[in-house]
C-alpha cells in the first residue's frame, strides 16, 4: 500500500463557494487551510504564488480559513474580514493585504485594510454583523477538523493531505506525482 492510499482526503471537496486562484477546471488542485496571523502561512505565500505562476491554468489554488485564536488572537477577525470582502468579490485583495500587514493586525487595522479596498463598507460591516462571514469561516473550520487539520498551514494536494515540506519544489513534485484533481479535488 503506498502513501497516497492511506493519506486523509478532503472531507469537503472543492466547490464553487471556494476562493480559487487559477482555473476551476484545472488538472491539479492545492487547498490550503491557513491562518492570516500565522508566520508559517505567510512564509508559504511565495511558494504558492510561484506554483500558481508556474502551473497557470493547470492549477486551482484554494485558501480555506483555519484561524487559531488560542495562538493568534486576531486570527478569527481576520478570517471573517476576508470572507466579508469575498462576498463582494475582493477576497484575494483582502487575503494579500492581511498577510502583508500580519504583524500589526488588530480590529482597527483590519477595518482600515478593508476601507482601503474597493468594497462597500456598509455591506462589509453588515456581512460581519449578520454572521454571513462567520458561517463561511465555521464551514472551513469544520471541514478542516474533519479532514484532520491540526496546525497551519495544512495542504491538500489533489484532494489528499500533503505530508512534507511546504516549499515550491516539494509541492510541485507532489502535484505532479499525484496525477490530477480527480473527484475529490474538482469544483463542480
Amino acid at each position: 500500500m503506498d502513501d497516497a492510499e492511506v493519506l486523509p482526503e478532503l472531507v469537503l471537496p472543492m466547490e464553487s463557494r471556494d476562493h480559487c486562484l487559477g482555473s476551476e477546471s484545472a488538472k491539479h488542485s492545492l487547498v490550503e487551510y491557513g491562518d492570516y496571523t500565522s508566520p508559517h502561512c505567510r512564509h508559504v505565500l511565495g511558494a504558492v504564488s510561484e506554483l500558481v505562476r508556474e502551473l497557470g491554468d493547470d492549477l486551482c489554488f484554494v485558501f480555506r480559513n483555519y484561524p487559531q485564536p488560542h495562538l493568534h488572537p486576531a486570527s478569527r477577525s481576520a478570517a471573517e474580514a476576508a470572507e466579508a470582502a469575498g462576498l463582494q468579490g475582493k477576497f484575494w485583495l483582502m487575503h494579500d493585504r492581511l498577510f502583508a500587514r500580519q504583524d500589526e493586525l488588530s480590529e482597527k487595522a483590519i477595518r482600515e485594510i478593508a476601507g482601503s479596498l474597493p468594497v462597500d463598507m456598509h455591506h462589509f460591516e453588515k456581512d460581519l454583523s449578520t454572521g454571513d462571514a462567520a458561517r463561511r469561516v465555521d464551514d472551513d473550520l469544520e471541514s478542516g477538523k474533519e479532514a484532520g487539520v491540526g496546525d497551519t498551514p495544512t495542504f491538500f494536494v489533489n484532494g489528499r493531505l500533503h505530508v512534507g515540506l511546504y516549499e515550491f519544489v516539494p509541492l510541485l513534485t507532489a502535484l505532479q506525482r499525484s496525477g490530477g484533481a480527480g473527484s475529490s479535488g474538482a469544483i463542480p
